[in-house]
């Protein structure tokens, strides 16, 4: 399997795992919490007939990465997907992220700059501050992220089953977009993450990515779903397009948190769109 080393814990490296398929241009795919690389599983096949080459890897702590004891916070999380380009010395390539993933991307070029980077695509994504603070009152109150940690620490697979119930909306769309085993299957990927990793990434959401995407020059998409209950449109992807001068914002009507396996199929078309392709929709199932 192939792993791009991204630092050291003691005698041991830290391994980000990743999948590269394809050929062309280069889209990198930036996966949300708790979840890993796989939750692309509706996008990867609609890109690669588009004819991208597709590149998915785990943040560190989930998925079949490493799981070290520190670096949750996105200033490390910005210097990964860095190493990660690096080494795989891409040019010119796009980069897409959802929910946290949102966040490396907006730090990346916050910090690294654009040069290598043609578009950018935000998927029910954190920024542009999430917890709410004198100067940002439109943030979520601090108390939800800490009855969030509190959850985590108590009872981790509980929490996540919770966790699952709103990313998805399961009371509206669970048996209709979402089977009951799919959700079984993204609980089972969250629960082998590190603990450590599951509790420290909650105070990542609070993040202030302002100036981040202020200093973003590239084109960019953002879609939110109006019925999100983890990262509420208000409170992030209605607030995007303010800051990141030229962008496209796209709002998927009655969408959960985790859009991009109900909504596939208008998910797939937006960004499909905006890349300057006609979407394979027939091979979103």
């Amino acid at each position: 399997m192939p792993y791009v080393t991204v630092g050291k814990e003691n005698s041991g490296n830290i391994d980000l795992y990743y999948e590269d398929h394809g050929s062309g241009r280069a889209m990198v795919l930036i996966h949300g919490y708790p979840l890993s690389g796989r939750a692309w599983e509706r996008q990867i096949p609609t890109l690669l007939d588009l004819g991208y080459r597709v590149i998915t890897y785990d943040r560190r702590g989930f998925g079949r990465s490493s799981q070290p004891w520190s670096g949750y916070n996105y200033d490390t999380f910005a210097n990964d997907l860095h190493k990660v380009v690096t080494e795989l010395d891409l040019r010119d390539f796009v980069l897409m992220g959802h929910s946290m993933g949102g966040g490396e991307i907006a730090r990346y070029l916050g910090k690294h700059g654009s040069s290598n980077v043609s578009k950018a695509i935000f998927l029910s994504a954190i920024p542009p501050y999430l917890r709410k603070a004198t100067d940002n009152p439109e943030g979520v109150d601090g108390s939800v992220f800490d009855g969030i940690k509190k959850a985590v620490v108590a009872d981790r697979p509980a929490f996540f089953a919770h966790f699952f119930a709103d990313f998805f909306n399961l009371d509206k769309l669970g048996g209709k977009q979402i089977s009951e085993q799919a959700v079984r299957e993204n609980w089972m990927t969250a629960v082998n993450a590190s603990p450590k990793a599951a509790l420290d990434c909650v105070d990542t959401w609070g993040t202030d990515f302002r100036n981040d995407l202020k200093q973003i020059t590239v084109p960019t998409l953002i879609v939110h779903g109006d019925a999100d209950r983890i990262v509420p449109f208000a409170s992030s992807g209605k607030r995007m397009p303010a800051l990141i001068k030229g962008s496209k914002l796209v709002v998927v009507e009655g969408a959960p948190h985790g859009l991009a396996w109900t909504h596939a199929e208008q998910v797939n078309r937006a960004v499909a769109e905006f890349l300057g392709k006609a979407a394979q929709t027939s091979k979103v199932a």
